[in-house]
């Protein structure tokens, strides 16, 4: 199985790092996250990953190349044109994963212990569109699941908009983690340009299964601003 990194955001949060560096160049413990979500995604025998690059594009190749990968076979999918957000940044990179059956896609600024062969085994025996990773935990936008853990809709809790494609007699909120399982029908799906992936997930929810992972207990760490990358050095060696 193959996994896409998605290291191409400005990283605005991450200021005054990000002026000079890409995100996921950003150290902890003196490992970059880039390097420890190669690492990662090595547990659990994917060594193949696809990264696509934006914000100082040739920061990332630079370090990519020096560290002959980390162990696992990097591929490149170049935005320097354009950042297309996570389902353009997908569509770009179809041509590199479209021959698997199924395939990982992470945020590299995340940084968790969640067991991706428990995630990938939930996914195979339950054959969605895709699997999300999720965890009960208060977050300013949710996802929205029935009590079957099938997505049902989308919410903005600090304002209270809604979006709900596919209905059910009540609704569990539980916040993305970004860590996808995905099932290579999503690219028949998916258009070039600029949007979310939560824009394809909702706007397909009520035709497709999408299927919540919850893995409430794991660490899980949003590494986008300063700070978590202090509280990220207690909890990664």
């Amino acid at each position: 199985m193959k996994a896409m990194l998605l290291a191409a955001g400005l990283g605005t949060r991450l200021k005054p790092f990000t002026d000079h560096h890409p995100k996921a160049l950003a150290p902890v413990n003196g490992k970059s996250l880039l390097q420890r979500n190669i690492e990662y995604l090595q547990q659990f025998g994917i060594t193949e990953v696809v990264v696509n690059v934006h914000h100082f594009a040739d920061q990332i190749i630079d370090a990519v190349t020096t560290n002959n990968g980390w162990g696992s076979s990097i591929t490149i999918s170049d935005e320097t044109d354009a950042v297309l957000e996570t389902g353009g940044g997908l569509q770009k990179a179809t041509h590199l994963l479209q021959s698997e059956s199924d395939f990982v896609l992470m945020n590299a600024d995340m940084l968790t212990n969640l067991n991706l062969t428990a995630m990938i085994a939930a996914h195979k025996k339950q054959q969605p569109l895709a699997t999300l990773a999720v965890t009960q935990r208060t977050s300013s936008r949710v996802f929205l699941f029935d009590t079957q853990l099938t997505l049902c809709g989308w919410r903005n809790t600090a304002t209270g908009e809604e979006k709900l494609p596919r209905t059910a007699t009540a609704y569990m909120p539980l916040a993305f983690s970004g860590v996808h399982v995905i099932n290579s029908a999503i690219f028949s799906l998916l258009k070039p340009g600029k949007y979310s992936m939560v824009d394809v997930y909702l706007a397909h929810a009520a035709t497709h299964t999408i299927q919540g992972f919850d893995h409430t207990g794991d660490i899980l760490l949003d590494v986008g601003k300063p700070d978590a990358l202090a509280k990220a050095a207690t909890l990664f060696a």
